[in-house]
């Protein structure tokens, strides 16, 4: 039988590109030619590309009670972030602070931004209006070291007062010049709720989508042109609530749905041309049950929806349960046909406290910046409970 050191290096790096992240770290460790594969920027592990499912907990009163974890769903294991990793000590509100894809921010009084495993946080120039709970998008971030964020919606923050009727600019940030884009505002379609807390987002394609998650209108940003679209209602027979979420190559509305059969999750998949929507297929619905253990109506209020990559996430964001949760993966078939396959997310790790506000997103991890130093893996505590 050969051994694994006279494998050729291609086909070393095809073995490697199918370990989890925490493995791969280690492996990184055997030899030379290993460590070189695995940092070397072209790397083609799949790993890469599998987003993580990462959750803030919040507490008002006492930062002491924040946690935080991460979600590796190749390994499928829980991970406790570091007290570090909690929002940066500044924080003044748990409003301003959110995550997306490599990068964890606030948003007020100063617009500070951070890698997730690396807090070092930097701050850019002031936003023109200081908001709390807006929409933002990182784009341009593989091609330049210092990222571009897009900021639309939310409330305006002076000092310690919000003013809910002022229809906010949306802000570019440009990393040459470290200034801020005025740019048109959102349509006043939505102006009874431009609040994250009422709509959810999607970048996909060059274009910024903005949806309502009750009211079910959307409309998209041109980040070049600098223009919105029309507003249009993209509501499936019998949807509830639902969030849009951009999954590679595709769009996907996620949401509650009344069938003859009673409440159901389901995912369809959006022409972003048309905003026609086709039907992906729906959560087992002993699995939706199994997040929650009440008979409430109003029980599935506080499910939230989050995906990057071919996963979505789906999970219960109160407290009574400790915030189950469960993952679909989708996966291309022949004949251009979506098939999705969903599973339970394990408990998180005990003990979990008490939340005033859960911060949830999905982020792609890198192993080449793990190991250059720019994401710090070392004090995350792997759990498996």
């Amino acid at each position: 039988m050969a051994q694994f050191s006279n494998l050729t290096p291609d086909l070393t790096e095809l073995i490697l590109s199918y370990l989890p992240i925490p493995t791969l770290l280690r492996a990184s460790t055997v030899c030379k030619l290993w460590y070189h594969i695995v940092s070397s920027p072209n790397f083609s592990s799949s790993t890469n590309q599998i987003p993580w499912f990462f959750l803030y907990g919040l507490h008002n009163t006492s930062s002491r009670n924040n946690q935080s974890f991460a979600f590796d769903p190749l390994s499928n294991l829980w991970f406790c972030l570091p007290t570090g990793a909690s929002p940066a000590p500044h924080l003044p509100n748990s409003s301003c602070f959110l995550g997306l894809d490599k990068f964890v921010l606030t948003t007020a009084p100063n617009f500070t931004y951070s890698r997730i495993l690396k807090r070092t946080w930097r701050s850019t120039s002031p936003l023109r209006f200081s908001r709390i709970n807006p929409l933002v998008g990182v784009f341009d971030h593989e091609s330049r070291r210092v990222p571009r964020f897009v900021v639309v919606g939310g409330v305006r923050f002076i000092g310690n007062l919000v003013d809910i009727e002022d229809r906010l600019a949306v802000e570019i940030y440009d990393p040459d010049s470290d200034s801020w884009q005025i740019c048109p505002p959102l349509p006043s379609d939505f102006r009874s709720g431009n609040s994250s807390q009422s709509l959810s987002s999607a970048l996909f394609k060059g274009r910024f989508y903005v949806f309502g998650i009750y009211s079910c209108f959307v409309s998209s940003f041109d980040l070049i042109q600098h223009q919105w679209s029309d507003v249009l209602i993209l509501r499936p027979p019998g949807v509830v609530f639902s969030f849009l979420i951009a999954c590679q190559d595709r769009l996907i509305l996620a949401g509650m749905c009344n069938t003859p059969v009673g409440l159901s999750f389901n995912l369809w998949k959006i022409d972003e041309k048309t905003m026609e929507f086709s039907s992906i297929g729906a959560m087992p619905r002993d699995l939706l049950y199994s997040l929650f253990d009440s008979d409430d109506d109003d029980k599935f209020a506080s499910l939230k929806c989050v995906g990057l990559g071919n996963l979505i996430y789906v999970f219960n964001e109160d407290y009574h349960k400790k915030y189950p949760a469960c993952v679909c993966e989708i996966v291309d078939e022949s004949g251009g046909d979506d098939k999705c396959g969903w599973r339970r997310v394990p408990p998180l790790p005990s003990p979990v406290n008490k939340f005033h506000k859960v911060i949830s997103f999905c982020s792609t991890i890198s192993v080449h910046n793990i190991l250059r130093g720019e994401e710090d893996f070392d004090q995350i505590q792997m759990r498996a409970d």
